[in-house]
């Protein structure tokens, strides 16, 4: 069984994982072709996989069902928050998705269980909402044009919020982070090449090839931060773990503002600390 508290060192991973999502995802938006990044980003996850695998094995038995079914929703996953950065700005696209994410499983936990929430993580859930009605608004009025990039963005959350649950659980079945995680990149893999080959197999152009380092490297980041996440998830509550990773909201609000220098991305930035904050108070 997990430890209830997490310790300091433990945290410490998280946050930095955090920094490690939300520059993969940068990477991965500056990517001119969705469907190419989706291919590199799966490429690199499957090739580190197959490498590791004999030196960490399979998970126990347990595990295979949930590494299957978080395989396919990773699949859909993937595919949403490419959408969602072709069709918007990283801004505001990636604190939608990843806030949506933690009201959703309180919500369901609430509604679905019968949990009741504590007066924290009501005020967390308000938070959020208020953060990202904010963050939504913060370049004025919504047109139609923004709807499809907004819709993608909570599509997005709603697959984040079902394998975070999954493979928390699933983790926990296999007794084995490492050989789990493996197992289930090397189970999405043949999804995300057919998709990506099918959809590249008519239009490949020879200057798609410049983006091959940034689609590995993000692909190999995004290993090494979800592992350090599904780990986490052995040694604490997985809500806790999620909500530590989900601060990876300011890093992106900063790269969009830095680095992108989106419009109006400097409106988001505070609204984007009180998404974090609101996602702690869920998990207190």
């Amino acid at each position: 069984m997990p430890a209830r508290q997490l310790t300091v060192a433990v945290v410490a991973l998280v946050l930095c994982a955090g920094v490690l999502h939300a520059t993969w995802n940068a990477i991965a938006s500056a990517i001119s072709d969705t469907t190419v990044a989706f291919a590199l980003i799966g490429a690199a996850q499957a090739i580190i996989a197959v490498v590791v695998l004999p030196i960490v094995g399979l998970p126990r038995s347990g595990a295979v069902a949930f590494a299957a079914a978080s395989a396919v929703i990773h699949v859909a996953y993937t595919a949403a928050l490419l959408q969602s950065y072709r069709l918007g700005e990283f801004g505001r696209t990636y604190p939608l998705a990843r806030g949506t994410a933690p009201v959703l499983v309180g919500a369901g936990a609430w509604v679905i269980a019968g949990e009741h929430l504590t007066a924290l993580q009501i005020a967390g859930t308000c938070t959020i909402a208020a953060a990202l009605t904010a963050i939504v608004f913060a370049g004025g009025r919504l047109t139609r044009a923004d709807a499809p990039a907004t819709a993608a963005a909570l599509l997005t959350g709603v697959t984040i919020a079902a394998y975070t649950v999954i493979d928390g659980l699933g983790v926990r079945h296999g007794h084995n982070p490492a050989g789990y995680l493996t197992l289930l990149f090397i189970l999405q893999a043949p999804a995300i090449l057919a998709i990506a080959g099918y959809r590249l197999h008519r239009r490949f152009e020879r200057r798609m090839l410049r983006d091959v380092p940034a689609g590995l490297a993000a692909g190999a980041i995004s290993v090494l931060a979800y592992g350090i996440v599904v780990w986490a998830q052995t040694r604490g509550p997985l809500a806790l773990v999620s909500a530590l990773r989900e601060t990876s909201v300011i890093s992106a609000a900063l790269i969009a503002t830095l680095l992108f220098k989106e419009p109006f991305a400097r409106r988001r930035l505070l609204p984007s600390v009180a998404v974090a904050i609101g996602i702690v108070l869920i998990a207190v």
